[in-house]
């Protein structure tokens, strides 16, 4: 998707208002990170989308009903993502979209920045279809601000923040709902594996493309249980879908493999770690006294696409597992996120 000058600006004046303080950065942090670069989908899209003219979007209750003030940042979930847990695990601030609002302060503009768009994909079509951000638009983005970092404050700095930066992806399955499972345009021309190995290569560019600029800690999503998500269990009578789930298991694995390989011989010197979406969630949605969740089959505003504003949403969202027909509730990522970092952050320090 192309982006408009000024879109561009927004994300560029984001970027670089996020590290005018070296020194302010350092400190932020009580671990080694300097920052969290994040690229992908609505699961960590922090209102990134709120500025891009697609139907994607989430910027209007009861979205951030459990957010600081009750906001409807444009995330969509009830409170905050995955990215906003890891950044405060790491002692950073929650990550922010990456075009810039007018009201943040100096302070404010620190070491979280998502380019992430919900709807957004590794294929292009996905985009085409939605009209967000897809994954080369938002490396194109944060190319062009770190240019604009170094000649404000010198290669020397901005490799410091890069060095120290961990990049996040979180994508692959709008690529799947869009493409395969809802439209069935891909599936016209591959099949379900071929499928999966056309969107790791896209994959593997990205990082390629991130790995040149300078990054060198990677944290990579695979897929969450498809087939138990509230979408796909409305039309299957509120059970799960196991063939869905079983080619998200497959895409999981090819990704593992490759993480192994791409680590010993494309991306020398850089650490990759794999982020289970898939286990922690059908572990909740199978076992959910464990966790305190009483609803895992239906979302807490509804079984619609979004939220509908003029419906109630539960009174109690800490005991669903998912928000909305796609997206877990902030309570089921607090759990994923705080669990994965046990033992994720070792791999990348």
């Amino acid at each position: 998707m192309e982006t408009t000058p000024a879109t561009s600006m927004f994300f560029t004046f984001f970027f670089m208002g996020s590290f005018l303080s070296l020194p302010s950065l350092i400190t932020a942090s009580s671990s080694n990170v300097t920052a969290v670069f994040a690229f992908g989908d609505s699961s960590i899209d922090p209102g990134n989308n709120n500025l891009v003219p697609t139907p994607a979007r989430c910027n209007f209750p009861p979205y951030g009903l459990d957010f600081p003030n009750h906001a409807a940042t444009g995330r969509f979930c009830n409170g905050k993502l995955p990215t906003d847990f890891l950044a405060s695990l790491l002692g950073l601030k929650d990550l922010l979209p990456a075009y810039l609002d007018p009201e943040l302060t100096e302070n404010d503009l620190l070491t979280g920045v998502s380019f992430a768009s919900a709807a957004s994909g590794l294929d292009p079509l996905t985009s085409l279809t939605t009209r967000a951000l897809d994954v080369s638009t938002q490396l194109k983005l944060f190319e062009e601000a770190v240019v604009r970092m170094e000649r404000l404050v010198g290669e020397e700095k901005s490799r410091f923040i890069l060095d120290n930066g961990i990049f996040f992806f979180s994508v692959g399955s709008p690529d799947v709902l869009i493409n395969f499972y809802t439209t069935h345009a891909r599936a016209l021309q591959f099949s379900v594996s071929e499928y999966q190995d056309f969107l790791l290569q896209k994959l593997e560019s990205a990082v390629q493309r991130l790995y040149k600029a300078g990054g060198r800690r990677f944290l990579l999503t695979g897929l969450p249980p498809i087939g138990c998500l509230p979408a796909s269990m409305t039309v299957f009578q509120h059970e799960c879908v196991e063939e869905r789930n079983a080619e998200s298991r497959a895409y999981n694995t090819k990704l593992q493999s490759l993480i192994s390989r791409w680590q010993a011989e494309l991306f020398k010197g850089a650490k990759i770690a794999y982020l289970d979406a898939y286990n922690p969630l059908i572990d909740m949605a199978n076992n959910p006294n464990k966790y305190g969740f009483e609803e895992t089959r239906k979302g807490c505003c509804g079984t619609g696409i979004y939220c509908d504003v003029a419906k109630p949403v539960c009174p109690d969202r800490t005991k669903y597992l998912f928000w909305d027909a796609f997206h877990p509730t902030e309570a089921a990522y607090s759990i994923m996120v705080n669990e994965a970092v046990k033992t994720l952050l070792p791999l990348l320090n």
